[in-house]
């Protein structure tokens, strides 16, 4: 299986940096590993949509695109659950 390519939004790239240091680590390499499995046990598809997904990572949630035909995961929303889930793009 050929491996993804993830692209992220800038807005995304912006969240993460807001994060507790200790969960920066943890989220980049769940990121990471999505690109060889876009489809790990745990996800969730979002309602309304296609081919939005999101991921667990402890009290965190990772929002992301997945385009089959073109291998690419673009990384969406990045935030705690309690608010990531406001006003998804």
């Amino acid at each position: 299986m050929a491996s993804y390519q993830i692209k992220w939004k800038n807005s995304a790239k912006k969240e993460l940096k807001s994060l507790a240091k200790d969960m920066i680590p943890k989220i980049i390499k769940t990121v990471e590993s999505l690109a060889e499995n876009p489809y790990p046990t745990g996800i969730k598809k979002m309602v309304g949509s296609n081919n939005t997904y999101r991921i667990r990572v402890g009290e965190y949630r990772i929002i992301y695109n997945i385009e089959s035909n073109l291998l690419i995961i673009e990384i969406i929303k990045i935030g705690h659950r309690q608010g990531v889930y406001k006003k998804i793009n």
